[in-house]
């Protein structure tokens, strides 16, 4: 039998936090990329990373760090979590497993039960997936759920994608150079979203409020 996402079901499974029913899905990929991995050995000896432009240097990150992108949004999910203290979350967190609903579902699901969604698409992501799903996700929401997403990706990231999106679906779309940066946004367009809804410009979904 298919489980059926809701709001109840995303918010008992998830941990306690001041605004429990504000929930706000994070997307973004869960692996680094890291061209170490790509490249073969002789191409790697080839290359003098030192002499490589900042950004692209980047690319030889140490095999340590493959998993930097989740990481990365596990802080910015905690750092949403403490302040402004709503319900961030990431797919996994919820556990749905995707013999009973796909990931795709899951992910317009997900979003379709959020008070707000964020694609976040950090330099050194495997972004491609991430970029499949928003346009899912788009393609199925963007009319009753448009002001409630942004994607928001590091300023090194360009994409073809990214600006079509921008024209097709009037997205909002964001940049940050920092990790800090990244989350003081984030923490605006949350605020924005509470504050819309405790006017009424959009609906108040199960009333986040303590």
């Amino acid at each position: 039998m298919t489980i059926e996402i809701t709001r109840d079901l995303i918010v008992e499974r998830l941990g306690h936090v001041t605004y429990d029913r504000f929930l706000f899905y994070l997307m973004g990929p869960y692996k680094s990329f890291n061209l170490n991995y790509v490249l073969s050995e002789e191409q790697r000896e080839a290359i003098d990373v030192e002499d490589l432009p900042g950004p692209l240097r980047r690319l030889f990150q140490s095999k340590e760090e493959i998993d930097a992108a989740q990481a990365l949004l596990r802080r910015v999910q905690g750092a949403l979590r403490v302040t402004p203290g709503v319900n961030a979350f990431l797919a996994v967190d919820v556990d749905v497993d995707t013999d009973e609903v796909d990931a795709a579902t899951q992910s317009i699901e997900y979003t379709r039960c959020s008070n707000a969604t964020a694609f976040i698409l950090p330099f050194l992501g495997h972004n491609f997936g991430v970029g499949e799903e928003a346009g899912s996700i788009l393609e199925a929401l963007s009319e009753t759920h448009g002001d409630r997403l942004i994607f928001i990706h590091e300023a090194d990231v360009t994409s073809a994608m990214i600006r079509s999106a921008q024209v097709r679906w009037d997205l909002r779309v964001a940049t940050y150079e920092t990790e800090s940066e990244l989350v003081s946004k984030l923490r605006l367009f949350t605020g924005g979203i509470m504050h819309r809804e405790r006017r009424g410009d959009l609906d108040s979904l199960a009333g986040y409020r303590r």
